[in-house]
């Protein structure tokens, strides 16, 4: 009798929303830095529309639609300074995320976190966390060409990991980010945290989705699922 099984797979995580509850402290830095502009009516909706993208693509796009002179790179470290002011000792890692982060490292898979964000706030979300060290191996949008929905935050992950990204599946909770790790020829598990964008057609794309966000998340789940069909072999059999 032999049992054929795929090899190891690796685990790319974003960050904000997806690993970290941290996307409502990145609207009030948001919202804070655009008021300082004159912009009073930055809603939580407007917000989501940002969400997946790289924070200082995000901020050029607001710069350029609410007609704001101050360069993006100084609005960037401005609203950096504000969000890391908000989540000091306050960010919490999500309890379903934490879980798939442990059972994945008792496995031995390859672990890895690519963000849009800047590796000074990634740094400061996973400092002191319950699986900050069990996840040292950080991208960031700014060390690489080009943000999400371009794959190259999850290209340099897999590079760093030493994986072939076909092997390597994404954790993500939007839609650009669920494009990036496809261009990438990464697998990817969906789990929306902006719940009526779960219908974006973008998402049925996704290997393993959970349109119900976190409440809905089996860690369990994922993890069997990744091991059966990350590197595109069959699932296991025996003869």
């Amino acid at each position: 009798m032999t049992t054929v099984r795929p090899a190891a797979a690796a685990l790319v995580f974003d960050l904000d929303g997806t690993l970290v509850d941290s996307e409502p402290h990145y609207y009030e830095a948001n919202r804070r830095v655009l008021a300082g502009q004159g912009v009073r009516d930055f809603s939580w909706e407007r917000y989501t529309h940002y969400i997946g993208i790289g924070a200082l693509d995000a901020l050029a796009a607001q710069r350029a639609e609410y007609r704001i002179a101050t360069p993006a790179e100084e609005l960037l470290a401005e609203q950096d300074r504000v969000y890391l002011e908000l989540i000091r000792g306050r960010i919490e890692v999500f309890p379903g995320m934490a879980r798939l982060v442990e059972l994945a490292h008792a496995a031995g898979l390859p672990m890895a976190v690519a963000s849009g964000s800047t590796r000074e706030a990634i740094d400061a979300a996973l400092t002191g966390s319950a699986v900050g060290a069990l996840l040292p191996v950080r991208v960031s949008a700014e060390e690489v060409p080009r943000g999400k929905p371009a794959p190259d935050v999850f290209e340099a992950a897999a590079h760093r990991l030493g994986v072939p990204p076909q092997r390597c599946v994404v954790v993500e909770d939007a839609a650009p980010g669920v494009v990036a790790a496809l261009a990438a020829g990464m697998r990817c598990v969906a789990v929306p945290s902006v719940l009526r964008a779960a219908d974006e057609p973008v998402f049925a794309s996704a290997g393993l989705c959970f349109p119900g966000g976190q409440e809905t998340f089996d860690a369990e789940a994922v993890l069997a699922w990744v091991r059966e069909r990350a590197d595109g072999a069959a699932p296991a059999t025996d003869s």
